[in-house]
């Protein structure tokens, strides 16, 4: 039933119902987390064989001592396995240590205080804010970042085939101070949004419309994250700036985060080599080299781009079902009651939901009391603010299906008692 269809009286008799079965969720002790889209010790034990895969040999294409310092834009296998899932050249990759989001940390922070080499100075010195294009909803750490370093974030809509770029050229034209935009081009945090071809190629544009040293973040963190061998595929942001000549306007960022080892995996960061030659100057400040030895350990797990999609499709056999089960219980228990809006994703980590306005914040709450965590409402909004306070960020990847099994369960119960309640009222 329609939730706008229904009378008092009915409203008044699914509220009793509701809140006795959300009383028994209360009682049974449930202790459950859905709040960070982490792998699981399922997925983590899929790479369980790197830890001994060198057996001793260090060797390597140049011969270089592993061991010691130095090769700080990383190892050249490890830069011809990843530099095709950034779709760059050899010489237009950097390979990190663990995290990516060091090395975003890194970017914004070196454009903002050092600025760009040949390219231009920092944007501190233009003496003016700097602001950032946020899509929304969106990943809570690139919010972290700029709010960290005193970057104005301004939200700007993700629609279903990427950013809103009407409003994104509109706000560049118009605000010179505008030195960048977050994007997920390939199963957006948290919708699973993929960016259309069309709107890539706009953003690959952006560089010529923007002001001065205008960079496009291009976190592509899910690139080879589908649940499917169909998935859709996003374009190559670098080949669409290769057409307009806007190369140096993007920066694209990936990691094994989510193929490996979490905890001990391989950053790489795509750019030409203008923007290249002034990161890697800058990063020197900050370290000598990275783990090479772990490069190399990922390169001898995953050989190539045939090893890096057999091996997640393994991670999408362990993934699938889990999402499967997220969307059953929403269709089964939320379709055609008009009490939320969801994606269904076809790769990536996250479901995004929508209640009804206002209500976000009570269902997590409501979730919470009943034994399941839910990531906190207006997480996915710069400054922790959803407006409307509506969205809700699901991530399935940790628990096991018996859990995510009970868990929706009371989150259906919770949208549901909240939705009646506020109609109600």
């Amino acid at each position: 039933m329609e939730l706008t269809q229904a009378s008092n009286e009915q409203l008044r008799e699914w509220e009793t119902a509701l809140a006795e079965e959300y009383q028994q969720y209360q009682a049974s002790g449930l202790n459950l987390d859905l709040t960070r889209g982490k792998p699981s010790a399922q997925q983590l034990s899929l790479s369980d064989e790197i830890s001994d895969i060198l057996g001793g040999d260090l060797s390597n294409e140049a011969n270089t001592d592993l061991r010691n310092y130095g090769g700080l834009d990383g190892i050249l296998e490890c830069k011809e396995l990843f530099a095709p899932v950034l779709d760059v050249n050899i010489d237009e990759i950097l390979i990190g240590g663990n995290s990516s989001l060091t090395l975003m940390y890194f970017a914004v922070m070196f454009a903002q205080q050092q600025g760009f080499g040949e390219l231009g100075q920092s944007w501190a010195s233009e003496n003016t804010s700097t602001k950032f294009l946020c899509p929304v909803p969106g990943y809570d750490r690139h919010f972290s970042v700029c709010e960290h370093l005193g970057i104005e974030m301004i939200p700007v809509t993700l629609n279903d085939d990427g950013p809103d770029m009407d409003e994104v050229e509109a706000l560049l034209k118009q605000d010179s101070s505008i030195k960048g935009i977050w994007c997920v081009p390939r199963f957006s945090n948290p919708t699973g949004t993929v960016y259309s071809n069309a709107v890539v190629e706009r953003i690959a544009q952006l560089g010529k419309i923007a002001g001065d040293n205008f960079r496009v973040f291009w976190d592509n963190a899910y690139a080879v994250h589908s649940l499917s061998d169909d998935a859709p595929e996003v374009a190559s942001l670098m080949a669409c700036c290769r057409t307009h000549g806007t190369e140096d306007s993007v920066y694209l960022f990936g990691s094994t985060s989510k193929i490996t080892y979490a905890g001990a995996g391989v950053a790489f960061m795509g750019m030409s080599k203008a923007n290249l030659k002034a990161f890697t100057k800058h990063l020197g400040m900050t370290q000598i080299g990275p783990d090479k030895i772990n490069q190399l350990r990922h390169v001898k797990l995953l050989k190539d781009a045939a090893g890096i999609k057999n091996h997640m499709r393994k991670h999408a056999d362990v993934l699938k079902p889990r999402f499967d089960i997220v969307l059953k219980h929403l269709r089964e228990g939320l379709g055609g009651t008009d009490m939320a809006e969801w994606t269904e994703p076809e790769g990536g980590y996250f479901i995004s939901l929508n209640t009804l306005p206002g209500l976000a914040q009570e269902v997590v709450k409501l979730a919470a009391e009943a034994g399941v965590k839910l990531t906190p409402a207006g997480a996915t909004f710069p400054y922790g603010n959803d407006p409307e306070n509506r969205n809700i960020r699901i991530a399935p990847s940790v628990p096991t299906e018996e859990e995510i099994e009970r868990a929706m369960q009371v989150f259906v119960n919770c949208v549901k008692l909240a939705s009646v309640r506020q109609r109600l009222a």
